[in-house]
């Protein structure tokens, strides 16, 4: 029996109903908000997410990796692990000399799962906002990200945010070179507990503030001004930090949003410098994002900031209502063309599909399913004979042009000939 890749999935026709509708709305949502589309590569060369340390260990350990073979010698590519990365080389490649830009995608990411019962397969879309270090332009994307989730129909959507700044700030007090305290930080982001206790037993003082932070939790700007004034004298390095946290949610509340502060939330955010952003619902993560200054200058690019976010359209399909999906049956229709006017029906299909409907040709034992409309393509007068299924009425037609009025109308006031 031949079976698929554990760990990937087939998606059936009605799923692909509900892959199609989420990111047709989060084109156009983005599209509103000035952004415009790209693509990337599924293969990308494996020295993209290695030399500049833009993964932790754990994450480059779940990259599918091999030899794009050449001959006797060949490069390590991977499928892409991240979405995010390949779009800053795309910038770097193409638009790092035009300044500001704002990209978005959907694609997939690959991450290798051992039970295979997990999926190593995820789709989802995103933004890149490169070329802007603001308040603003985080705040955006994260009401853009709430934007699309609002118009796909999602609601009780959390918000919780975390800072990568303030835990960065703190370790740069610990002595430590630029390289001991990234991998302090990946494996905290990576749930280390006893990297944070040997910080403790190690640095005390430190320890404790970081326990301190790690604890933060809140619904407010006032819990961060209350650490700003804890820290104002002890750690003077985080206070632009902090101001740049206080500023995010004051925006946020400003625009009437809703927010929880959960600095241990940016677990699995990497390459983040600043604000970070995750989205819930209930237990289910739909989405995260937030600001990636170090990105583009640790790839060769120069010293342009960014921040972006993305949807996981894997687990937004599983929460999209049927009814944002039905079609009105109004638009199906369901051509019978008599063999020798099958030429006719393929052209009044034509038309209908010009002026938007869905209609097919009836094929040998189809029988009507969740549409309307019956349009009977015949060789002698009247040449269409159009049956409304929900109305119990049948019309004869001359031309395809009245078709398509009689259509519109929906309920035209013309006698049956049933």
């Amino acid at each position: 029996m031949v079976q698929r890749c554990k760990g990937f999935r087939d998606l059936s026709p009605e799923e692909m109903i509900r892959f199609r509708f989420i990111e047709q709305v989060s084109r156009d949502c983005c599209l509103k908000w000035g952004c415009l589309e790209v693509k990337t590569p599924t293969l990308e060369y494996l020295h993209l997410f290695t030399s500049t340390g833009t993964l932790t260990p754990g994450m480059l350990g779940k990259a599918y990796s091999f030899l794009d073979w050449d001959g006797w010698s060949g490069q390590r590519v991977v499928l892409r692990p991240d979405g995010t990365i390949p779009v800053a080389r795309f910038y770097i490649d193409n638009m790092v000399e035009k300044g500001l830009a704002k990209l978005f995608y959907v694609t997939n990411i690959f991450r290798f799962e051992e039970t295979g019962k997990e999926a190593r397969e995820r789709w989802q879309g995103g933004v890149e906002l490169i070329g802007v270090n603001s308040p603003l332009a985080d705040v955006e994307l994260i009401i853009m990200a709430l934007g699309v989730l609002t118009s796909i129909g999602i609601k009780d959507v959390e918000l919780r945010l975390s800072h990568a700044g303030l835990i960065r700030g703190l370790l740069s007090k610990l002595g430590l070179s630029p390289q001991e305290q990234a991998r302090i930080f990946d494996q905290i982001l990576d749930g280390d507990t006893e990297a944070l206790a040997r910080i403790k037993s190690e640095k005390p003082k430190l320890g404790k503030a970081l326990t301190s932070l790690l604890g933060l939790k809140g619904k407010s700007s006032g819990i961060l001004k209350n650490l700003k004034a804890l820290f104002n004298h002890s750690l003077p390095e985080l206070e632009p930090h902090i101001d740049n946290f206080i500023n995010i949610v004051d925006l946020l509340e400003t625009a009437g949003y809703r927010y929880q502060i959960d600095i241990t939330s940016g677990r699995g955010f990497e390459y983040y410098t600043g604000i970070i952003s995750q989205l819930f619902v209930g237990a289910e993560k739909v989405g995260g994002g937030g600001r990636y200054d170090a990105l583009i200058p640790l790839m060769g690019g120069g010293d342009i900031p960014a921040s972006g976010f993305a949807l996981y359209f894997d687990s937004l399909m599983d929460l999209v209502k049927p009814a944002m999906l039905s079609r009105p049956l109004t638009q199906r229709i369901l051509i019978k063309a008599e063999p020798e006017v099958v030429r006719h029906g393929f052209d009044i299909a034509r038309h209908l599909h010009e002026a938007g409907y869905v209609a097919e040709l009836q094929l040998e034992g189809q029988e009507p399913a969740d549409l309307r409309w019956i349009l009977e393509v015949r060789s002698k007068a009247p040449l269409f004979v159009l049956t409304d299924r929900l109305k119990h009425k049948t019309f004869g037609i001359k031309t395809a042009s009245e078709v398509l009025k009689l259509l519109g109308e929906g309920d035209a006031d013309k006698d049956s000939i049933a």
